[in-house]
């Protein structure tokens, strides 16, 4: 069995620590023959790639699980790094987002829209762009989902700011936030959203739990794959491409 290493971004607050542990044992509830740990990549330990180092010591191999809403830089460096430090043993799955299963769950966050008229997806913010890209893609299905206008705003890094866009966009406003936990990013977005309604975070929800076994299943499909073809051309390979030769 492959073990899962789940790895999410740390946080000072308690409340944060406590929904990302929750995340996780609902992960161990829907996968019980699963061996599942964390790590994180800032703040809190066990650190990544000390848990790697671990894991891979009693392991053949595990899949790196992100348990991060967008692919930026912890996605494409810090997971990425250990699976090249373990060519061949351990495996980076995809981020959690964008996916269809998030937007369900900050369309159940928001409830009744009936007196709203544009939502403002609230995101953390990265320096990388295809993390931006990720929430814009996260907005475009969200506003499909709602049948309303769906502005993106951030807290740090690139993009538009929240005051910004709040200040900005008419209308009766509602604010979903896009963050996995409680923490300093969603305090921030309490600050800046003045009279507005402002969602919970999104974990915990067994969807999310749901959603992250995917990914893990995701990472393991081409290995997967390559093990049927080997398989196959151990089996077949040679006969059938003298056969190709012969008739080439």
């Amino acid at each position: 069995m492959t073990d899962l290493v789940a790895v999410a971004h740390g946080t000072a607050d308690p409340r944060g620590i406590q929904v990302i542990h929750d995340l996780v044992r609902e992960m161990a509830r829907q996968r019980p023959d699963l061996p599942i740990s964390l790590g994180f990549v800032d703040l809190l330990t066990p650190a990544l790639p000390s848990l790697v180092r671990r894991v891979t010591t009693d392991a053949s191999d595990a899949v790196v699980v992100p348990l991060l809403l967008s692919s930026g830089y912890h996605v494409y460096v810090d997971v990425a790094a250990e699976a090249q430090r373990y060519p061949g043993r351990v495996h980076a799955a995809a981020a959690l987002g964008p996916d269809p299963v998030l937007v369900e769950i900050l369309a159940d966050r928001l409830g009744d829209l009936s007196r709203v008229d544009t939502v403002v997806l609230a995101a953390a913010g990265s320096s990388d762009p295809r993390a931006l890209a990720d929430c814009e893609e996260t907005a475009s299905l969200l506003a499909e989902r709602v049948d309303r206008p769906v502005q993106v705003a951030y807290v740090s890094g690139a993009g538009d700011r929240l005051p910004d866009v709040l200040a900005r966009t008419p209308g009766r406003l509602a604010i979903a936030t896009y963050l996995l936990a409680p923490g300093f990013f969603h305090n921030l977005i309490h600050r800046q959203s003045g009279p507005h309604p402002v969602t919970p975070p999104l974990a915990p929800h067994p969807h999310l739990a749901t959603l992250a076994l995917h990914r893990y299943e995701e990472a393991l499909e081409p290995r997967a794959v390559d093990s049927v073809r080997r398989s196959a051309t151990h089996r077949v390979g040679a006969p059938v491409a003298r056969r190709c030769l012969r008739v080439g």
